[in-house]
C-alpha cells in the first residue's frame, strides 16, 4: 500500500469516528423515512444543499417570497411548498467545506426510481430551481395571505405577491435550498454515502 493511500484511510477512519454519533441518528431517522411516514425538517447552517430529480410531480402547489431564518441566518428565498409531492430518480446533496483533519466531504443521498421521494405539506426555502414546468389551474399575483391551494402553513404576508396552481408538473428538476420541512417524507430505496471532496448530485 503506498503512504499516501494509508494517509487517506486514516483520515477517514478519524472522520467516521468524529461523526459516528452524527451519523448513528441520521441513520435511524433515514431508516424511518425509508420505511414509513414521518415528520422530517432540514436546515443546514450557512450551508445550502442541492436536490435534484428526473421528474417531480406535485398537487396543491403555492409560491411566495420570504426570509428563511431557518439555516441559522437570514437568506431571501422563494418558498415553495406542495400539498403532494412525487420525485423520481430523488437526489439531494450537502457539501461540507474544509471538514478537519478530512478536508472537504459531500453527504449525498439518493432515492432512485419512479416515485423515489414522496411528500406531503412540504413547504422548501428555495435559492434557486431550473427545469421544465407546467402548471394547471393557475392564479397568479395573489395577495400570498391568502394562498388557499397548498399547505395550511404555506401563506405569506398580506399584500405580497403569491402565486398557486391545483397541480405542478418539473422535469429536469435542479434545485438549491436553504430549508425543507414536510408533514411526512418516505424515501425509497435509500443510499446514503459519504464522498471525498466535492461530488453534488450537479
Amino acid at each position: 500500500m503506498k503512504r499516501s493511500e494509508s494517509r487517506g484511510k486514516t483520515r477517514w477512519a478519524r472522520f467516521a469516528g468524529i461523526f459516528g454519533l452524527a451519523l448513528a441518528g441520521a441513520a435511524l431517522l433515514l431508516t424511518g423515512l425509508s420505511q414509513g411516514a414521518l415528520a422530517a425538517s432540514f436546515a443546514v447552517s450557512g450551508s445550502a444543499f442541492k436536490i435534484s430529480a428526473d421528474k417531480l410531480v406535485g398537487e396543491g402547489f403555492v409560491q411566495y417570497g420570504d426570509v428563511d431564518q431557518g439555516s441559522g441566518e437570514a437568506h431571501v428565498v422563494a418558498v415553495g411548498a406542495f400539498r403532494k409531492a412525487t420525485l423520481d430518480n430523488f437526489c439531494q446533496s450537502v457539501f461540507l467545506p474544509k471538514v478537519p483533519m478530512v478536508g472537504d466531504v459531500t453527504l449525498v443521498l439518493v432515492s432512485g426510481g419512479p416515485g423515489g421521494m414522496e411528500s406531503t405539506d412540504i413547504i422548501i426555502g428555495i435559492a434557486s430551481l431550473t427545469g421544465d414546468l407546467l402548471l394547471t389551474d393557475t392564479q397568479i399575483g395573489i395577495d400570498a395571505a391568502q394562498l388557499s391551494k397548498g399547505p395550511e402553513a404555506a401563506k405569506g404576508r398580506a399584500g405580497a405577491f403569491g402565486l398557486q396552481a391545483s397541480g405542478a408538473t418539473i422535469g429536469q428538476l435542479r434545485q438549491i435550498a436553504w430549508s425543507t420541512n414536510a408533514q411526512t417524507l418516505r424515501l425509497k430505496n435509500l443510499a446514503l454515502s459519504l464522498r471525498s471532496g466535492k461530488n453534488e448530485c450537479f
